[in-house]
């Protein structure tokens, strides 16, 4: 999902292509757990569902396995081959089920979808390089009474600014020095969070936390890590930005997650109000 002439952006579909190889039915049955926690149900039967920047294509299969008819799309051509894998392992020629390559920044590509029961954009639109222009976009992909399910990096002020500088380089540098950032990044965060149960007398080890990122969305620390510090362009927004600006386009909030007030993403579920007869 992207803006033209943005700095040189990361490369999404190629962790993607590395998550694949590690993706197994815990991981896939944990994706089909948070969509139902999230959107408050037991299944999708009959409901329509739209996947915005498919990335891996997880929770495209997650939403099929839950009996919605899916379309996924994504920027990245190497994320639509991902998940084109990802139905061709489990719904092989499956009518409810297509894949295509998409822009949420083209207003004419969204027009030709139609509208969705629910909308599914979970850490996507704010690495368009047009955050609120996408967040617009998305609000008319909506049914009357559908849902639109989306995720927004935290606005952490100064430290967000810095992450920015930080992807920004992480993107120009060669190879070596990416590895070398996610390595470095990956082994402070260990060892602050070691540091912090030592101090609150808690087994230090980091597999518990590790097994809980995968228990949380069916994901994996090392590609959160790697698409988290890599993950350009990147803007960020405050819990109320985003509230308010869905509340002014008739959305009304039926759910939120937030990563209080630190590092990562808040979730939010919003319900379209009908519009009052006339």
């Amino acid at each position: 999902m992207g803006k033209k002439g943005v700095d040189k952006r990361f490369e999404f579909g190629k962790n993607w292509r590395r998550f694949l190889s590690i993706l197994d039915e815990e991981r896939i049955m944990e994706a089909q757990k948070s969509l139902k926690r999230m959107l408050d149900v037991d299944h999708l039967n009959g409901k329509s569902f739209l996947d915005i920047g498919c990335g891996s294509g997880l929770f495209s299969l997650a939403a099929r396995r839950l009996g919605a008819k899916v379309h996924s799309f994504d920027y990245d051509p190497l994320s639509v081959a991902c998940t084109e894998e990802l139905k061709r392992r489990y719904f092989p020629d499956d009518p409810n089920w297509s894949v295509e390559r998409g822009d949420v920044l083209d207003k004419a590509y969204l027009e030709s979808l139609g509208q969705f029961d629910i909308v599914y954009a979970w850490g996507v639109l704010h690495h368009t390089g047009a955050m609120w222009q996408a967040m617009e976009n998305v609000a008319q992909l909506v049914n009357p009474g559908g849902k639109l399910f989306i995720s927004i990096y935290n606005d952490q002020g100064n430290a967000s600014s810095r992450w920015t500088m930080l992807k920004k380089f992480y993107n120009q540098a060669p190879n070596p020095i990416k590895s070398t950032i996610v390595l470095s990044l990956g082994c402070l965060w260990v060892i602050r969070s070691s540091l912090i149960k030592v101090i609150n007398f808690q087994n230090p080890l980091p597999f518990k936390e590790w097994n809980e990122k995968k228990k949380n969305r069916g994901m994996s620390f090392w590609h959160d890590l790697v698409d988290w510090v890599g993950g350009y362009p990147f803007e960020v927004a405050k819990p109320e930005g985003v509230f308010n600006f869905y509340y002014k386009r008739g959305f009304e909030l039926t759910k939120l997650k937030t990563c209080g007030g630190g590092l990562g993403c808040n979730e939010f579920v919003f319900v379209q109000k009908p519009k009052p007869l006339s």
